[in-house]
């Protein structure tokens, strides 16, 4: 029989029952930092990752925690990456249509309706910027299998020395514990191979940080110097010591204390510092710009949300995302299957075995549609002879069809015998219809046309109906070429695209107006040759 294994490769036997026990208990201890960032420098931040590549994780989880804390614009953008995925709407789906399935995916809805999953998923996806993050489930085996909340793992708990899958750090052991089956949810962020503590955008952004925090070090102490004038003192040859200290003292308490007292044999000269900084550039400002820029392509993919450079504006604006599109799909794709293989599966194994099909999850990353554009696109589709029913425009844009006696806002769509009817009246409208279907070469085949034309005036009403029928056949027939001309002003453009509209005209109904038109003109010809 095949070993069952949990996600990290750790037997399961067959009847086995989730440990309840604690293993990561939160101690209070895990609020305290060892600050690596404190007078970090670039041999200090190699070596940092350097132990991490052994497997020592503290220093380096300690540095990423402390650079989304002190980074205004690392922690924003690495929120939006977090927030991204937590807007969007998580779902169960069952995994066949079979009574037995669907059981088995409503009770993982009501295992995880009471958990704070919204908790879990922000510390989740702190993989993407850690590389990996976990969490441990706190079980309980009766009445059922279920899991009560989760215990959140700080990432420098977690130990790579002497395993290539991770150890838990505990209280009592410092090399770390091998988890239990299912009692650790671990979230990887792959976005590229190797070990998981390597994978993390922080890692990447780790030097672009460090070189903003100098940056921003010298940048101060500039402004510091040169942002007030010198203070330059002068004395008297014969000035003696005491003279000399007491007009030094003075130039000192003017710069802290903007006042002094000097004799009138002595003289203080303020001199403006003249910048060294040429043209309207900040190298400073620069070099700190250019981090930034670094660090959201790292994060988000791109500059045009996050950018606020001159110029810049448009662009970021019309950015379509604040996160681009791949990265909130590959995030939400392995929150997702994370959730499936390591909580849903444990929740159907231990309770329904280990041989029913697994729920499927997911979040819903369908876009909001544009309906406006939509009704544009069904308008046209409409123009060029697409047949669409009342039916399919009031699913496709949710719209309830009216019930009996309800009230109708706006006035009703009038087909084309409604207008022949306005033309006509009632009864010509009979007597065109009787008419219209003609083809020809058919006249043979109405002998009784003299008796539905009876008089001038009928003829009259007919004729005025068929003018009314071709003008609106006329219409349809140029709609495509007027929606053309309505949507573009280049006269170029238009003459370019008559070609491609010319297809999409429908020539038929007119040709048949014109045919009755000249229909109607034979027969009244015909009735008056009958009255001379």
């Amino acid at each position: 029989m095949t070993q069952l294994l949990d996600h990290l490769g750790h037997p399961i036997p067959p009847k086995a029952r989730p440990e309840t026990r604690e293993i990561a208990a939160v101690s209070i201890r895990d609020r305290w930092s060892g600050y690596p960032s404190a007078g970090l420098t670039p041999s200090r931040l190699s070596a940092i990752f350097r132990e991490a590549d052994w497997g020592s994780l503290r220093n380096q989880a300690e540095l990423f925690e402390e650079m989304e804390e002190k980074d205004a614009h690392l922690a924003s953008v690495m929120q939006t990456r977090r927030l991204a995925v937590l807007g969007l709407d998580f779902q169960i789906e069952d995994a066949s249509e079979s009574a037995e399935d669907k059981k088995i995916a409503e009770f993982c809805r009501e295992a995880l309706a009471d958990l704070d999953l919204m908790e879990l998923w922000t510390h989740l996806l702190g993989a993407v910027g850690q590389g990996y993050a976990g969490a441990e489930p706190i079980w309980e085996n009766y009445p059922q299998a279920r899991i009560t909340r989760f215990n959140l793992i700080h990432p420098k708990n977690f130990n790579f020395v002497e395993t290539l899958t991770p150890r838990i750090v505990t209280e009592d052991n410092w090399q770390g514990v091998e988890p239990p089956p299912f009692k650790l949810v671990f979230h990887k962020y792959a976005a590229k191979s190797g070990p998981a503590f390597r994978n993390g955008v922080l890692r990447v952004a780790g030097f672009l940080y460090l070189i903003k925090n100098i940056a921003l070090k010298d940048w101060a102490v500039f402004n510091e110097i040169f942002g007030m004038p010198l203070r330059l003192g002068k004395y008297e040859p014969s000035a003696s010591p005491a003279d000399k200290e007491a007009l030094r003292q003075a130039i000192v308490n003017l710069g802290s204390d903007a006042a002094g007292i000097i004799s009138k044999a002595t003289e203080i000269e303020f001199v403006e510092a003249a910048t060294r900084l040429s043209g309207t550039m900040i190298p400073f400002q620069a070099l700190a710009d250019f981090c930034d820029r670094g660090m959201s392509k790292a994060v988000l993919g791109q500059t045009l949300s996050t950018d606020t450079a001159p110029g810049s504006g448009t662009l970021a604006g019309n950015a379509h995302a604040e996160v681009r599109r791949d990265l909130l799909e590959a995030d939400a794709a392995a929150l997702a299957r994370t959730m499936r293989l390591q909580i849903l599966r444990p929740l159907v194994g231990y309770n329904f075995g280990w041989d029913k099909p697994v729920p499927g999850c997911s979040f819903n990353l369908a876009e909001e549609e544009d309906l406006k554009a939509l009704s544009e696109t069904w308008k046209n589709l409409r123009t060029m002879g697409v047949e669409i029913t009342e039916a399919q425009v009031h699913e496709r844009f949710g719209i309830r069809p009216p019930q009996k006696g309800e009230k109708v806002i706006g006035a009703p769509v009038e087909s084309a015998w409604d207008k022949v009817s306005r033309a006509a009246g009632e009864k010509d409208t009979a007597a065109m219809k009787a008419i219209l279907p003609l083809a020809a070469g058919g006249l043979e085949l109405i002998p009784q046309d003299a008796q539905v034309i009876q008089t001038h005036q009928q003829l009259e009403n007919l004729t005025q109906a068929a003018l009314a029928a071709s003008a609106q056949a006329v219409l349809d027939f140029l709609a495509p070429v007027w929606d053309l001309i309505e949507k573009n002003e280049d006269l170029e453009v238009i003459k370019g695209k008559l070609l491609a509209v010319y297809p999409y005209l429908r020539p038929e109904e007119t040709a048949q107006a014109l045919y009755q038109a000249g229909m109607l003109a034979w027969m009244k010809a015909r009735a008056a040759q009958n009255n001379q």
